[in-house]
């Protein structure tokens, strides 16, 4: 991909990012402010349910918020990076950003106190259920980042040899000597001596 396509790219996410915050915030001031005040009872309509209301914007906006913010990311480090990189970077904010925001709308929505032991609850549960994957997606990310091994590479890697295929935010993909494909998880690759055995072109 040129770099005129990239920055073109650049643009348009950054001109996203912009456009769903302007959004949320003009929602949410129609909602809470604008319509309240020239439509009689919508106040009295609107206050029971004005808590799920934000929450409800808050989630929908801040979803698509924190996917913009991830794709600008991605296409600020295309500029220097290859997709692969610039990928994992925007799959592990992206899970971050999804993770901030659930907490930050729990505590929210609990206020004070409540909210905050709330949202450390959320962030704890979130944590432990997808500790391995997190685990694997950073040492993917480190993997992309310093590249001890390039596709193409004759390596021997967790018990495994073979030519590098691909290296993911996931797994490295081998080919074995025996025209199998060996998916080795990134946390794996990290933590284990890597040979080398005959760089790629």
């Amino acid at each position: 991909m040129s770099q005129e396509s990239i920055s073109s790219r650049l643009r348009g996410a950054a001109a996203s990012l912009i456009l769903w915050v302007v959004l949320y915030m003009l929602v949410n001031t129609l909602i809470f402010a604008t319509l309240p005040s020239y439509i009689p009872g919508f106040k009295e309509l609107l206050e029971p349910y004005s808590t799920y209301v934000g929450v409800g914007l808050a989630l929908g906006f801040g979803y698509m918020i924190v996917r913009s913010a991830s794709n600008l990311a991605y296409w600020m480090l295309r500029l220097r990076h290859p997709h692969s990189t610039a990928a994992a970077v925007r799959s592990v904010l992206t899970i971050l950003g999804v993770g901030a925001l659930a907490a930050a709308v729990a505590g929210g929505a609990a206020g004070g106190a409540a909210g905050v032991a709330l949202g450390g609850f959320i962030g704890m549960v979130v944590g432990f259920a997808t500790q391995q994957v997190l685990g694997q997606a950073v040492a993917g990310l480190f993997v992309l980042l310093v590249r001890p091994i390039k596709i193409g590479d004759y390596v021997m890697v967790a018990g495994e040899q073979g030519v590098v295929e691909d290296v993911t935010t996931m797994f490295t993909i081998i080919r074995k000597d025996d025209g199998t494909l060996a998916l080795i998880p990134n946390n794996q690759l990290v933590g284990s001596k890597i040979y080398v055995i005959k760089r790629g072109s």
